[in-house]
């Protein structure tokens, strides 16, 4: 059985390497909130991917730790659940909300997985030693630098290259990046950038050989994606429109995309993500593991569910040191020649560097029943 004796609450800013720019404007930091749940000597970790305002949806990081300070936990302190299913149907009964849910539904299941004394990827039924991984890199100051940052990455060994694109930034890069490198694996990411009007342009990127276009359009809109796709021979791949299982069958049910970027705190869990996983393997759509420019913590999550079978396409779990100085974990997260190994022990394998976490923290509280 899986029992919540404590909690804590922990948020810690962790800034940048680099300049991260993306159509929803220039990241320098990161405001990591941090999960730990305690029950029968073990404890649970969990990071939580939303942003301070409502930019790639609608949650925040205040309104999240509302809700776990004041509903989320004070429901699930000292009760006792089956498994971190049980916990999930728990909170069900609450819309919306689904990366604050995800926060305690993931340290569940990494607390649980550690009770059981096995690796978390291998609960969530996956098959891997080690996962493919690509590389997201942000808009650049032009398309010399856009191909030299591609370099640096291709010679790393990454599998697949994401430019991130938006309205006057798109074809222009594709193209440079292309001429450069004629058998990369590429894609572009838009975070719902275009509209309808701008078939055009997104139309002109089925000359350069994409894996896929990512979330073009509206982040809550799967009608003209379907229109957009029955425009283009590029596929496109649903990201922030797919909240939820049943949102990715109407997605591929429409035909408004061919591809789902899962990203687990975006469907609340991994109960659900695995759902959306088997629901694309049902319809013979490819999943990838996308990311939220996550801590040690989130990107541990992030490596042992893609080591579930259906994620047949490189994620965005690069390595740890692109991002920071110092991680939230003792565990080093590498990549090597485009893969990244499953971290190795129960649950997700890493644990939390205590002096350090605590010794930049900006919230740090407990919770008892």
């Amino acid at each position: 059985m899986l029992r919540i004796h404590a909690a804590e609450l922990l948020v810690v800013r962790l800034p940048l390497k680099f300049r991260f720019e993306t159509s929803f404007g220039v990241q320098t930091e990161k405001v990591v909130p941090l999960l730990v749940l305690h029950g029968d000597g073990v404890q649970g970790l969990s990071e939580g991917t939303m942003e301070f305002a409502p930019m790639y949806r609608e949650e925040t990081i205040v309104g999240a730790l509302h809700l776990l300070r004041e509903v989320f936990l004070p429901r699930l302190l000292g009760q006792t659940f089956a498994n971190p299913e049980a916990l999930h149907d728990a909170l069900g009964s609450f819309r919306g909300n689904r990366m604050a849910r995800a926060m305690v539904e993931m340290a569940a299941w990494d607390l649980w997985a550690r009770m059981l004394n096995v690796p978390l990827g291998t609960l969530l039924g996956g098959r891997r030693n080690s996962v493919e991984v690509g590389v997201s890199l942000g808009i650049q100051p032009d398309e010399a630098a856009t191909v030299d940052v591609v370099r640096r990455h291709v010679e790393q060994g990454y599998r697949r290259i994401k430019l991130k694109i938006r309205p006057g930034w798109d074809v222009q890069p594709v193209r440079a990046v292309r001429e450069a490198f004629p058998d990369i694996r590429l894609t572009v990411d838009a975070n719902s950038a275009y509209t309808l009007a701008d078939t055009g342009r997104l139309r002109a990127l089925d000359e350069y050989g994409l894996t896929y276009i990512e979330q073009p359009l509206a982040w809550d809109d799967l009608v003209d994606h379907a229109t957009l796709q029955g425009r283009l021979r590029t596929p496109l791949c649903l990201d922030e429109s797919v909240a939820s299982a049943q949102d990715a069958r109407k997605g591929l049910a429409l035909d408004a995309g061919r591809v789902i970027n899962v990203k687990v705190a975006r469907v609340g869990g991994h109960a659900e993500a695995r759902r959306v996983h088997d629901l694309a393997q049902a319809f013979g759509a490819p999943v990838w593991c996308g990311g939220m420019l996550e801590s040690g913590v989130g990107r541990a999550h992030n490596i042992h569910l893609s080591t579930l079978p259906g994620f047949t396409l490189p994620g965005d779990t690069s390595s740890a040191s692109r991002y920071w100085e110092t991680d939230v974990v003792n565990e080093p997260l590498e990549a090597h020649d485009g893969l990244m190994p499953v971290p190795t022990g129960p649950g997700i394998g890493v644990t939390l560097n205590r002096d350090f976490v605590e010794r930049i923290a900006e919230v740090q509280e407990e919770f008892h029943p």
